[in-house]
């Protein structure tokens, strides 16, 4: 019975032990590693072609006057600058800061440190906007499937619900 009472005693204690959080010092290392403010800047230019795509969609053939044709010219920019002006390192960093103290504990962050740190890591930072991208296209092409057959749930749903159409 004592070593029983020892073993759960030792496991309680181990058990209530927390890990290290996370520096800031760690975690400002690991976001320079991955280069997360230079993703903000491929996030914009992504929503940049996104917002150009959209709109070609959305227009379809429609024949545009000068001015309007100017109009959606100048959209995407809008768009971006927009999302500059909020969506900014400055404005999310600390964000960032809080989320990895919260989630990561010291050793995991000096792990990711490690990894990001060697060649290996570096070529998975420097290859995952190309990697980031192609599934974004992938997405929109599959979704640009999806949307309809959902319609189609939906309006199957609603018809079997003997809701109207409005």
């Amino acid at each position: 019975m004592k070593k029983f009472l020892f073993a759960l005693a030792i496991a309680a204690l181990a058990g209530g032990a927390r890990a290290a959080p996370a520096s800031a010092e760690s975690i400002e290392r690991l976001l320079t590693l991955t280069r997360t403010e230079a993703l903000l800047d491929t996030m914009y230019a992504s929503s940049d072609q996104m917002m150009r795509q959209s709109m070609r969609q959305t227009l379809g053939t429609r024949a545009l006057t000068a001015e309007q044709q100017r109009v959606i010219d100048e959209l995407p920019a809008k768009f971006v600058a927009t999302m500059r002006q909020d969506f900014n390192w400055a404005t999310l960093k600390p964000h960032y800061m809080r989320i990895y103290q919260e989630t990561f504990e010291q050793e995991e962050i000096d792990g990711l440190n490690a990894f990001y740190g060697s060649p290996a890591g570096q070529a998975f930072v420097a290859k995952m906007p190309v990697v980031m991208q192609k599934s974004m296209s992938l997405l929109q092409e599959q979704m640009q499937i999806l949307v309809p057959r959902m319609a189609q749930v939906i309006e199957q749903a609603m018809k079997e619900a003997k809701i109207p159409k409005q």
